[in-house]
């Protein structure tokens, strides 16, 4: 009897084993077969297509896209009339991607949408499969907020690699403190601290800085904190102010290039000894700045194009009144954008840098007077720009208040001296 209950529990053990290997295996022959997740791009199944992505090469063109893949010359012409106040097909530009989506069903495979890309975010939908209509739009975007902070060695380009930052923030940094700081003459020890944000697609890959919200930037041992805020919301107009509720802005830009583009060659020296002249005192009223063939110069200040010509060693050159107290003018430009009798804002292209006139190298020779004399632009206390409405200086008080103690917080960390590995063959040379 006992024997029998003995051999009854075995059979429901190796009973209730074999039901859990069965299910176990069941289990795995359902992960193995459970079918792969569509994948989704651009708002299509790409399931439902064969999908051909490419890039753009030199001397592509929409048309010889298309005709390349099936799709005739006429069909081809009435997509270009019907998209044509949505997207210019003539603008695609070599190197950018695109994709074609299939039809399954056709043994040519014809395409029935072609996206194109312009930059890692925004994209264009042609779709011509019945009815021919473009769109744009643009993939979900996550914004992060950042710190970063680094130590002027030797130039902001070496501080923003050392601490292994993006570039884009030095020109960031340069259009923010554009009226306040000299960037061609930062002090070895100066130094930045940032609260700014990226932007992320599909949360993983980064595809470039949003904007700075707030800086600070210690130069020659003096700080200049920086904070935008929107004055205007339905206009959406933003400026940077100080933790004073300063306008950073001043009627004047530091130069009349961007920081990224150019280096100072040559400064007002009215003791300059020129080689060329017999090494004689030669004058220079005005401040080089060098810079690549066709880089945009903009006008420093709002005002009026009072002179647009060619002339002499002054080569192609604009001169702007901007009111009873300060002019400005650009030397030796390639080619002039503005006209006498125009209006130009701080900002606007009013030229191209050239090689016109007397100079040895492409630059922009910059002069400035105040009242009717040249004077060096670098010497002079520039008016400010319009102060924050006191309605609202309250409330940006207020809102700084934060973020400053944030970047308080920020701690400035000197980059690691590199270690040179002494070899055999240098201790030998020692001794």
């Amino acid at each position: 009897m006992r024997i029998g209950k003995i051999l009854l529990l075995i059979v429901v053990i190796l009973g209730f084993n074999a039901c859990k290997e069965a299910k176990k295996e069941t289990q795995e022959i359902a992960e193995i077969e459970a079918p792969a997740p569509d994948p989704m791009e651009f708002g299509f199944h790409l399931n439902d297509f064969v999908v051909v992505k490419d890039t753009v090469r030199s001397g592509d063109s929409f048309g010889e896209i298309l005709q390349k893949n099936n799709i005739g010359y006429s069909k081809i012409f009435q997509i270009a009339e019907k998209t044509k106040d949505t997207f210019d097909i003539r603008k695609l530009v070599a190197g950018k991607p695109y994709t074609l989506l299939c039809t399954k069903d056709d043994s040519l495979q014809r395409p029935e949408c072609f996206i194109y890309q312009p930059n890692s975010i925004d994209y264009v939908v042609i779709k011509f499969k019945d009815s021919i209509n473009a769109y744009t739009e643009s993939k979900p975007v996550k914004i992060v907020q950042k710190e970063a902070s680094g130590i002027i060695t030797s130039s902001l380009s070496g501080a923003l690699d050392d601490a292994g930052l993006s570039q884009r923030l030095a020109y960031d940094m340069s259009d923010i403190y554009a009226w306040t700081i000299d960037f061609f003459r930062l002090q070895k020890g100066d130094e930045f601290k940032l609260i700014y944000t990226e932007k992320y697609i599909n949360d993983t890959t980064f595809v470039g800085i949003d904007k700075i919200h707030a800086a600070y930037f210690k130069h020659n041992k003096e700080p200049f904190y920086a904070f935008e805020f929107e004055t205007d919301s339905i206009k959406q107009i933003v400026d940077y102010y100080d933790e004073n509720a300063k306008n950073l802005r001043r009627a004047f830009l530091k130069a009349p290039v961007r920081y990224k583009h150019v280096r100072i060659s040559s400064r007002y020296n009215l003791r300059r000894r020129i080689k060329l002249y017999g090494n004689r005192i030669r004058p220079h009223k005005g401040t080089d700045f060098a810079a690549p063939i066709g880089t945009p110069i903009i006008s420093t200040a709002n005002g009026v194009v009072v002179e647009s010509a060619r002339r002499g060693g002054n080569g192609n050159y604009v001169k702007v009144k901007h009111n009873s107290t300060y002019t400005t003018q650009y030397l030796h430009m390639k080619k002039r954008k503005v006209k006498v009798g125009e209006y130009v804002k701080q900002g606007d292209i009013i030229g191209w840098v050239g090689m016109t006139g007397n100079t040895s190298g492409p630059h922009v020779c910059y002069r400035f007077w105040k009242n009717g004399r040249q004077v060096d632009p670098f010497k002079q206390k520039l008016p400010d720009a319009d102060p924050i409405d006191a309605k609202l200086k309250e409330a940006y008080l207020e809102f700084i208040k934060p973020l400053k103690i944030q970047l308080d917080g920020i701690e400035v960390e000197l980059p690691e001296p590199v270690e040179e590995e002494i070899t055999k063959e240098a201790i030998t040379a020692i001794n």
